[in-house]
């Protein structure tokens, strides 16, 4: 084993020892890469989150937003670049380590990610069941109460294939929140929905962040959506954050691109 390798194992383990830190930034991305072979897709990435904020990240198809999401709760891993939760290092982190990070954050997959053969309350319970110190019935109490505040506490025995797909993002939203995360990835939460569906989806969301007081990143294609519930917008092109702020920054905005992406639908 060379000094640079002694180097990196004794850094990895100093991370793995790190702790919640109460004053870190929620989220905190440092230039970071990622490619897939040939093709990079994340190019020195720079991206900080104050408490309660929420970023809406935009972009074409295949600019790496929802590679960004899950570098981020680490699902996949990048090749350079550091990304720290309440000053926790996530790269390099063992699985136990890792696991440990992810209980404060919560995750919205574009397709609710339910599972088909499980009913609507034993989705929501599912990330419940290895919470030491619940009983059943505390259990069967915190599920209840989530699809409560989601609206769904009508639909308890249905399976995921009896309900439509904006019930569907409202029982996923309802897991993600199980475990109290004080961060929230969401993943295209208004895709595949009719406009009035969607706009419920994004009420639902400013309901959540504002009784929780949650730090989120929203990866969308929804511009009225990421107007409606986001505190800045980040707009990706070739890898890299062409610009990044208010809804009005970006109209302001005399950028070829940026002026093309924010009047291409009118």
């Amino acid at each position: 084993m060379t000094a640079s390798t002694d180097t990196t194992v004794h850094a990895s383990n100093e991370l793995r020892k790190e702790a919640p830190q109460p004053d870190a930034p929620p989220i905190q991305v440092k230039n970071l890469h990622k490619s897939f072979g040939e093709q990079r897709v994340l190019k020195g990435i720079d991206l900080e989150l104050a408490r309660g904020e929420t970023v809406s990240i935009l972009g074409r198809s295949g600019t790496g937003k929802s590679v960004l999401l899950k570098l981020i709760i680490g699902l996949q891993h990048p090749d350079a670049g550091s990304i720290r939760i309440h000053g926790r290092e996530v790269t390099g982190q063992p699985r136990g380590q890792l696991n440990e990070i992810r209980k404060s954050v919560g995750f919205l997959f574009q397709n609710a990610a339910l599972y088909d053969a499980l009913t609507v309350q034993q989705n929501v319970a599912f990330p419940l069941e290895r919470q030491r110190g619940l009983s059943e019935a505390e259990r069967s109490q915190r599920v209840r109460e989530l699809l409560t505040n989601v609206g769904m506490e009508k639909h308890l025995d249905k399976l995921p294939g009896q309900i439509s797909g904006g019930m569907q993002k409202r029982v996923g939203l309802a897991r993600a929140l199980a475990l109290s995360p004080d961060v929230m990835l969401f993943d295209e939460p208004t895709a595949g929905l009719d406009p009035i569906t969607a706009s419920e989806i994004d009420a639902l969301i400013l309901k959540m962040q504002k009784e929780a007081n949650l730090t989120s990143i929203v990866v969308t294609h929804d511009l009225p959506s990421a107007r409606t519930i986001s505190n800045r917008l980040a707009l990706l092109r070739d890898g890299e954050i062409l610009i990044e702020g208010s809804f009005q920054d970006l109209q302001a905005s005399k950028d070829e691109f940026v002026v093309e992406f924010l009047n291409r639908d009118s």
